[in-house]
């Protein structure tokens, strides 16, 4: 979709990247520290110095103690650490449990380690899980379950039952959780975050992974983490120090000073909710249906009052007719289920986001 906007000079609004600039004081943090000479290699697990602050920052919002030491790897990006985690957990013929629409990368790793791919389908306009259904995907042979919370395409939370009905699935197993929790800050109308770092009964068979890139508008950079327990951490780093043995230094010097400033994460949902809000007003005389955005930047419509198209088609026509690129969410289903739905980044120019609804107001 991307190449297409590009070739129709269409309003990208598809892929979740920010149109705006990185914060200054962070780009110059990190020419400091080129300055200053941190040029090679970091510590295999990152920093002790930027863990120790993740560390502090996990025990202040959650109440959950990880060991700088043991517990906590820097990756080159939350989608390495899920690659690694999966990469540590999945044997051929292994199962995983994911709930779809779901990122992409999850399916294809499961099944480039031999596992199967075990789906449970959420459908618009709430994307509410059945969890009698999600434990008749249990087997003997289920190894992981992934989820995302917020959930990127859908923008949906986990509450307090869908962690009750997690802990009641996961007793006296030995089933592994990935809990992708790269939007954890971009948590709308005064909700909260429920990382499973909450849970000791869940954290002790959890990977976290995270990512600076959506915490400071700089997803080229490429950084991110890793939390675990100590006897999952050392299987994640047995890989991880073959497959990248060390992320970026002068950044990760950088963030580590940048994450002392609290208010730049603490404040970053007031700042996305009011995007979401400007973008959910620009369309609101639309005759796109817009669909609960409860985290994450992403804004789901359903155009079921406007066409028969399948969500391809329709992503297409909206790109080379009307100039807007936006993802068509069936690409986030194993079996692209196509329920009309599509998915629009906000994560913008506040003039990008009002040319792009000035548009879709022709649909």
């Amino acid at each position: 979709m991307t190449a297409l906007a590009n070739k129709h000079h269409a309003v990208n609004l598809s892929q979740g990247f920010p149109d705006f600039d990185v914060d200054p004081e962070l780009v110059e943090l990190v020419n400091q520290q080129m300055r200053q000479g941190h040029n090679q290699y970091a510590p295999m697990p990152g920093l002790l110095s930027l863990r120790g602050l993740i560390s502090e920052k996990t025990q202040s919002l959650h109440q959950s103690y990880y060991s700088p030491e043991t517990e906590i790897t820097i990756t080159a990006g939350a989608t390495q650490a899920i690659y690694t985690a999966i990469a540590a957990s999945i044997k051929p013929n292994d199962e995983a449990i994911i709930f779809e629409p779901a990122y992409d990368s999850y399916a294809p790793v499961v099944k480039a380690f031999g596992g199967l791919v075990k789906p449970y389908e959420m459908a618009p306009p709430f994307y509410d899980i059945d969890w009698n259904m999600v434990k008749r995907l249990v087997t003997a042979n289920t190894k992981l379950i992934i989820i995302n919370s917020p959930q990127n395409p859908c923008g949906r939370i986990l509450k307090e039952e869908d962690i009750k009905q997690l802990k009641i699935i996961t007793e006296n197993t030995d089933i592994l959780i990935i809990s992708d929790e790269v939007y954890e800050h971009l948590i709308y109308d005064k909700q909260t975050h429920l990382s499973l770092a909450r849970y000791p009964e869940l954290k002790m068979r959890t990977f976290i992974t995270a990512s600076f890139g959506k915490l400071f508008h700089c997803t080229g950079w490429k950084v991110g983490y890793c939390l675990a327990p100590e006897m999952l951490m050392k299987e994640f780093r047995k890989l991880h120090q073959f497959m990248v043995f060390s992320v970026n230094t002068p950044m990760q010097f950088a963030i580590e000073a940048y994450l002392n400033n609290k208010p730049t994460y603490l404040e970053l949902n007031e700042f996305f909710q009011r995007k979401r809000n400007l973008f959910r007003k620009l369309l609101e005389p639309s005759r796109f249906t817009l669909l609960r955005c409860e985290g994450t930047y992403f804004q789901n419509v359903s155009y079921e009052r406007i066409a028969a198209d399948n969500d391809v088609e329709m992503a297409t026509k909206l790109v080379t007719d009307y100039k807007v690129a936006c993802i068509p969410n069936s690409s986030f289903y194993t079996r692209n289920t196509d329920f009309r739905t599509l998915r629009f980044c906000f994560a913008k120019k506040d003039e990008t986001l009002e040319k792009a609804a000035e548009l879709l107001l022709k649909v």
